[in-house]
C-alpha cells in the first residue's frame, strides 16, 4: 500500500479481524491463531507477540461491565444466589469469549502500526516496496524487493 495507516485505522482494521495493512485479508486462521501472513497484500504476521495482554484487557472490560450491574440487582431486586449464577456466569463467559479475538486483533494492529517486536523489520522494508509499485499499482518484482529489504536489513 502506498498510504500509510494511522494508528487509530490499524487498530480498528485489526479489531474487525482484518490486515492492519490492507484491511482485506483474514488476521486469524483459527479463533485465537493469528495467520503467518495476509492472503490479500502479503502482510507477515509472525513477528507479532500479543500473549496475554489481550486476555487482560478483556478481563478488566468484562468485569467493569458485569461487577456493577451484578451488584445494582443484588441492591434492587436481591434475587437468590442461584438466580444469579445462572444469569451472570453465562453472561462474563459469552461477552469475554465475544471480545478476545477482537481485542487480540487490536493488539497485532497496535503492535503493526508501532512496529514493535519483529514488525519493525518489516516496517522498515516498506520502503523498498513504494518505491517499486507501478504505474498500474501493483509491486513490479516482489522477489526483487525482498532481496533488497533483506539486504539492507
Amino acid at each position: 500500500m502506498t498510504e500509510t495507516v494511522s494508528l487509530p485505522k490499524a487498530m480498528l482494521r485489526g479489531f474487525s479481524m482484518k490486515c492492519p495493512n490492507c484491511g482485506r485479508g483474514h488476521l486469524f486462521g483459527r479463533f485465537l491463531k493469528v495467520a503467518d501472513h495476509c492472503e490479500v497484500c502479503g502482510e507477515d504476521f509472525t513477528p507479532q507477540r500479543a500473549d496475554d495482554f489481550p486476555a487482560y484487557l478483556v478481563i478488566v472490560v468484562v468485569g467493569h461491565v458485569v461487577v456493577p450491574a451484578l451488584l445494582w440487582m443484588e441492591m434492587t431486586y436481591a434475587p437468590p444466589a442461584w438466580l444469579q449464577l445462572a444469569i451472570w456466569l453465562p453472561v462474563t463467559l459469552f461477552s469475554a469469549l465475544a471480545l478476545l479475538q477482537p481485542t487480540k486483533g487490536a493488539i497485532v494492529g497496535l503492535q503493526w502500526q508501532l512496529g514493535m517486536e519483529g514488525f519493525a523489520a518489516t516496517r522498515r522494508a516498506v520502503v523498498p516496496v513504494r518505491n517499486s509499485v507501478g504505474s498500474a499499482g501493483r509491486i513490479s518484482d516482489l522477489s526483487a524487493v525482498v532481496r533488497r529489504a533483506k539486504a539492507e536489513a
